[in-house]
């Protein structure tokens, strides 16, 4: 009996937002602002880019208007503000290659979904995030062994290893210290990348730390996907084994540009070259925040915003001539 192979479904939008970061989201409220139909991509499996993925749980004190919010409060925020003009969300899926099609952008996905937008705008900060493997125990991938935090509440009574020496990890054991029954951080090297004052916190609470020691093992019924410990192995050469439900390896990303460098794209070293207005050397493709490169470039998350409300007002208007730049206020004609 011959099989049919599914047509890979195709989504039709005004602008596809590709990144999903703070300036990508805030780039999503202002396309709805200007009244066009948005969709927006990420390769990670949530909104927040690197926030989400490397300090969700970290205090950002230097966006305007908000003396201290928590990572993922703030992305939280950035999701509600978006949300008022509902955004399809394509999420844990990679842009993978760009064309145009009648002048119009038409960019695959890497599940093979096709969006056909009338412009694109690239937010994807520095590229698409690889994290840096364990080196032990990738057959756990997606069971018991995981890259980045989701959801704390899944580790409400584990035991949990974090492993890893920068904030990522520091956050996570001090965050899941007081939801999970044991927390374990491991770190290879004696001194810490992570900040002072989180470390302190974690020292001070119930978490056991092992530094000068690495994760060689993970133990336990691979096929129910259940671990039961972890061995770890102290420079000495010193066999120690811990309990383990869960282990996250919050060991930093790798970022490069991936897939977009084929697109034909003008690059300035790792980055996009951008006009003032936000325009790349591809019609209708647009970029802003950290991707972004020009000769008065500050990559500061504040910075960000500003470059991507440009970018979409410039598209607003590349797609229907008769608007104005200026998109006016919020507040306008508010009761």
């Amino acid at each position: 009996m011959a099989t049919t192979t599914p047509t890979p479904p195709t989504l039709e939008t005004d602008v596809l937002i590709v990144g999903a970061g703070p300036t990508g989201l805030y780039g999503a409220y202002y396309a709805g602002f200007r009244g066009l139909s948005t969709v927006v991509v990420d390769v990670l499996p949530q909104a927040g880019g690197q926030v989400m993925a490397l300090y969700p749980e970290k205090e950002i004190r230097d966006v305007a208007a908000l003396p201290s919010i928590r990572g993922r409060d703030f992305v939280a925020n950035l999701v509600e503000q978006a949300g008022a003009f509902d955004p399809t969300y394509l999420l844990g899926r990679q842009a993978v290659s760009l064309v145009h099609e009648d002048g119009e952008p038409v960019v695959t996905l890497s599940d093979g979904t096709v969006v056909r937008a009338r412009a694109v705008v690239l937010t994807a900060g520095i590229g698409t995030p690889t994290p840096r493997p364990l080196p032990t125990g990738e057959e756990w991938l997606g069971s018991a062994l995981s890259y980045f935090v989701v959801d704390p509440t899944v580790h409400v009574g584990q035991d949990v290893v974090v492993v890893g020496g920068g904030d990522s990890a520091l956050d996570w054991a001090d965050a899941l210290g007081t939801i999970a029954r044991s927390v374990t951080l491991v770190h290879r090297r004696a001194a810490f990348r992570g900040h002072a004052a989180t470390l302190e916190r974690v020292r001070n609470g119930a978490t056991t730390v092992h530094t000068d020691t690495e994760v060689v093992a993970l133990e336990g019924d691979l096929a129910s996907g259940r671990l039961e410990k972890v061995v770890l192995e102290t420079k000495a050469g010193e066999q120690v084994v811990v309990a383990a439900d869960h282990v996250i390896a919050a060991l930093g990303f790798i970022s490069d540009l991936g897939p977009l460098r084929e697109w034909g794209v003008e690059l300035s070293g790792r980055s996009v070259a951008v006009d003032r207005a936000g325009r790349t050397s591809l019609p209708r493709v647009y970029a802003a925040g950290d991707l972004t490169d020009h000769p008065a470039k500050v990559k500061l998350m504040s910075v960000g915003f500003g470059e991507v409300a440009t970018a979409v007002n410039h598209v607003a208007v590349d797609l229907d001539p008769d608007l104005t730049l200026f998109p006016g206020h919020s507040t306008d004609g508010a009761a």
